[in-house]
């Protein structure tokens, strides 16, 4: 099945870990063959992974994007996870976990971080605050 991208003038995506920026129109771009691609505000920087479930986020999001390195990038993903299913009591936010590490386990990498992105709010609420980091509104792939 094919996806259609939609892309908005100057806005940046990756593909397979090279970043390409849209030119000065709108496109769209249709990806016949499976590859990782992430819209711009998807991508999560080291700086912006400050929180428990954005740390399982980026690892998730280099798990995807650099699959050369997949092992060391899973290798923490399971810490990560495991520490912050270890601090948390909610059964509703516990059962997403488990669905992540599914995901992840099953090698649906997209799912998995789509499903990180479910637990933002979560987390922030708990935190007492909001980081500026990647939109909770997910509209690609």
């Amino acid at each position: 099945m094919a996806l259609k991208l939609s892309l908005k003038p100057g806005e940046k995506f990756v593909v397979n870990g090279a970043v390409i920026v849209n030119g000065d129109r709108r496109a769209s771009l249709v990806i016949q063959n499976k590859v990782s691609i992430l819209r711009e505000r998807d991508v999560m920087t080291p700086d912006e992974a400050v929180t428990p479930i954005r740390r399982v986020y980026f690892a998730v999001m280099m798990m995807y994007l650099d699959p050369q390195d997949e092992a060391g990038y899973h290798a923490e993903f399971m810490k990560l996870i495991s520490e912050f299913m270890a601090a948390i009591r909610n059964p509703a936010a516990l059962m997403e976990c488990i669905g992540i590490v599914e995901d992840v386990q099953a090698r649906r990498l997209y799912k998995a971080l789509m499903s990180c992105r479910k637990l933002f709010a979560f987390e922030d609420e708990r935190l007492g605050h909001v980081p500026a980091t990647v939109s909770s509104n997910a509209n690609g792939h």
